[in-house]
């Protein structure tokens, strides 16, 4: 009798817990997000209050979380030091690095998303890199500052916690690689900065920005529908370089004797051209003579090439990429041995 009451009690209190857990809602393990620090702004000290003079990539990952109040609430953090360099130092051995360590790391169940702090100089070009070479759809995400840790108001705590915020929210999983600052989500495809000073620099130009943060709260209102991630078809796992491809850019009296040598080191090339991707007619003697693949891009923030306009047949439309991010699909195009020019044609306009 005693020894079904007991059981018959455990039942109850069994049944009692459940319905807790369920109408007050239980406690759930905190999801783990990793910070893969490389250094750059966020990072970067000098005189206490001054917004220039300072030095990037003094302060450790650490010492990064522990400047934003409050962030622990959002996930577990696992910080990692991966190097701590002003972007400009930033090489392509870095990226294939990072995006070894995302696609190792996010194979595990416990990890919902990852954060890198890095430069804003060369912060494009990093996350275009990495949005055509990770293999997960969980989130990862890029964001840094415009003024160091020591200057007044600086930037870096707030973008660091909403760039959190945005790793660890399901709202997040198959967006491809994203850029988070002051406030607003952006694409790694449309990703620019447009100053050398604002703390707005960083913006998506003609394309807009696909969300916001706002009180630890994601908001999306577009997807980027171009391939990336999973879906792209360059994979770095057993890769220690990339091939070379240099930017040569036009402007009045260029000398294309420039050209001939920049082909001479390089397995490919961008010209970063006036207007719609336009040069002169001595330029494009030299471009029709040469037998590594060109691509056509503009030095004008918001152009477009299309092919029908290529001066040089031989050449291919970037479409709306920028010189930089033309280069690394090139790139890594040039990785998986595309060299034809109907390849090339197709990859520039799948990404």
């Amino acid at each position: 009798m005693k020894q079904n009451f007991f059981k018959s009690f455990f039942i109850v209190l069994t049944a009692l817990f459940f319905c807790a857990q369920v109408f007050c809602g239980g406690t759930e393990p905190k999801k783990r997000v990793v910070i893969l620090a490389t250094g750059g702004t966020i990072a970067g000290a000098g005189d206490q209050g001054k917004e220039t003079g300072y030095k990037p990539g003094e302060l450790s990952v650490e010492s990064l979380v522990a400047a934003v109040p409050g962030i622990e609430r959002l996930a577990d953090i696992q910080a990692i030091q991966v190097c701590n360099l002003n972007s400009d130092d930033i090489t392509s051995e870095i990226w294939i690095e990072l995006a070894n360590i995302i696609n190792k790391m996010s194979k595990d169940s416990g990890v919902a998303g990852f954060v890198i702090t890095h430069g804003t100089d060369t912060m494009e070009e990093t996350a275009w890199f990495l949005n055509m070479t990770v293999k997960t759809e969980k989130p990862v995400v890029l964001t840094g500052s415009m003024r160091p840790a020591t200057s007044l108001s600086a930037d870096g705590p707030m973008n660091l916690y909403q760039a959190v915020c945005v790793a660890a929210s399901p709202k997040s999983v198959g967006k491809g690689v994203l850029v988070v600052f002051s406030d607003v989500i952006i694409s790694a495809r449309a990703m620019a900065k447009q100053s050398s000073f604002s703390v707005t620099a960083i913006s998506a130009g003609m394309v807009g920005s696909i969300g916001v943060v706002r009180n630890d709260s994601v908001d999306y209102y577009e997807s980027p529908s171009k391939k990336h991630t999973v879906a792209a078809e360059f994979s770095v796992k057993s890769v220690k370089t990339l091939p070379k491809v240099n930017i040569v850019y036009f402007a009045v009296d260029s000398d294309p004797e420039i050209l001939k040598f920049a082909a001479s080191r390089s397995d490919g090339l961008v010209i970063a051209g006036a207007g719609a991707g336009e040069f002169s007619q001595k330029f494009v003697e030299v471009i029709d003579g040469l037998k590594i693949p060109v691509a056509i891009s503009s030095r004008v923030k918001e152009g477009i090439i299309t092919q029908d306009a290529v001066l040089c047949k031989n050449t291919v439309a970037a479409n709306d990429l920028s010189p930089q991010k033309a280069a690394i699909l090139l790139r890594l195009a040039l990785l998986n041995k595309t060299t034809s020019q109907a390849d090339l044609l197709r990859i520039f306009s799948e990404y």
